[in-house]
């Protein structure tokens, strides 16, 4: 399976200031498997300690931070010399044992010759608790669900996914119809690995959709296992609500649409936990879109995504034979599973800051604005074919910013004002 990260992990092997590196991400999108295949393919050995219910580890980190007496113990545990430069050292689960997380200072420090891989599914939630944490001796890079060229990559059809990045518009259009024919299975499947491997394997989208259910009912497990038991109904209920409120078409978060009567004080602490989890995405309105964009965001006015379209799907219960029906997929749903889909794509630019906008009126709305090298860009999501850009144009004429974005099921088309990126093109399309 092919992950884009894989790139970003070879340069950083080869950089001079390398720094150990954290791979951020939610339970199950990969992790672990990242790291074991950068170790594979890119370093003659692999020294894999997980520090889940790790008690030898636990007791090695115990001691003052001596690195050599650190690697004694590593090599004893995996059984192998680890030679610097040659071996990569994964820390899974890292959160477990906070003294191995705040060794990573001192491999930065004293021993930059090795090279360090950590991951943690609940990192950040560790880190607000308290744990003792490396500033800026570490790097950070975030893994997600598959974006939609990954899995064209893992359905086989790499040619389609390197297609999609040579800016050749009039030749992708030729291949329109297998490009959407898959964008459709990748709004039922998603890209959580589990599922996208079964799908593979089995074609069943009814075992796919039990692999959803799944993984939902793990996360609804961490919400007891893990968060504070006076929050866990707040963040279960809070959780729950998200395709509710994207159903709206004014997808602006309602704490009403939790319970009767709910207020932001209540749920504040359970949002920042889902989003510590890397569960959802927290994406605020901007009051003007100027630069930076985070010097506008209104704190008060924010749109909550989850981390995966095809979870989504399965948290509102869409029926599988909605795949088989033509376009019916993108009738039922089709807002919110659109733009969930949308964001997917741009979060996985880390040069993109997201944002939305709206009117003070609240007549016209921009669903995504991102700040990246081009400038602030505007996004209009559109389900299906449909060319009307009201809020698009209404927002063209009175900021003027250098690019407009439609993305739709039309083909790829440049106006005066206005370029229409197909939804399949998006990601690829801004790069």
């Amino acid at each position: 399976m092919y992950r884009r990260l894989l790139e970003r992990l070879k340069r950083w092997k080869e950089d001079e200031n390398r720094k150990p590196m954290i791979i951020r991400g939610a339970r199950q999108v990969g992790k672990t498997w990242l790291m074991k295949e950068f170790g594979r393919t890119c370093y003659e050995s692999c020294a894999y300690i997980s520090m889940d219910e790790n008690e030898i580890m636990e007791n090695v980190f115990r001691d003052a931070f001596d690195i050599g007496r650190i690697i004694s113990a590593l090599e004893i545990s995996v059984g192998f010399k680890i030679i610097p430069g040659k071996t990569l050292l994964i820390f899974d689960e890292v959160q477990e044992i906070p003294r191995a997380l705040k060794a990573l200072k001192y491999f930065y420090e004293e021993a930059p010759e090795y090279h360090v891989v950590a991951a943690g599914s609940l990192l950040g939630v560790a880190l607000h608790e308290g744990t003792s944490f490396p500033v800026g001796k570490v790097d950070f890079c975030d893994l997600y669900p598959l974006d939609y060229q990954e899995f064209l990559c893992a359905c086989g059809e790499e040619k389609l996914a390197e297609l999609l990045n040579s800016k050749d518009y009039g030749f992708i259009t030729n291949f329109k119809n297998k490009y959407i024919d898959y964008l459709k299975f990748y709004y039922y499947v998603g890209g959580m690995p589990e599922a996208v491997v079964t799908y593979l394997n089995s074609k069943d989208l009814k075992r796919v959709r039990s692999v959803q259910n799944r993984l939902l009912s793990a996360y609804e497990n961490d919400f007891s296992k893990h968060a504070p038991s006076e929050i866990v109904t707040r963040i279960r209920m809070l959780w729950n609500s998200v395709p509710t409120q994207l159903a709206k078409e004014n997808k602006k978060f309602l704490y009403g649409l939790i319970r009767e009567g709910a207020r932001a004080r209540e749920y504040e602490v359970a949002i920042t936990w889902l989003i510590d989890c890397g569960l959802i995405h927290k994406i605020h309105r901007v009051k003007k879109p100027d630069y930076p964009l985070r010097a506008y965001q209104d704190f008060q006015a924010f749109k909550l995504f989850i981390l995966d379209v095809g979870l989504l799907g399965a948290m509102a219960r869409l029926n599988a034979k909605l795949i088989l029906e033509g376009n019916r997929l993108f009738e039922e749903f089709k807002g919110a599973l659109t733009e969930q889909y949308v964001l997917q794509q741009l979060v996985t630019d880390e040069e993109n800051d997201i944002f939305y906008w709206t009117s003070d009126t609240a007549k016209a709305e921009i669903d995504f604005l991102i700040q990246n090298e081009e400038g602030i860009v505007p996004i209009e999501v559109k389900a299906e074919e449909n060319l009307q850009a009201k809020s698009l144009k209404s927002f063209y004429n009175k900021y003027h910013p250098g690019l407009a974005v439609r993305t739709s099921m039309s083909d790829y088309r440049e106006q005066d004002w206005m370029v229409n990126i197909p939804l399949y093109l998006i990601g690829s399309g801004l790069q």
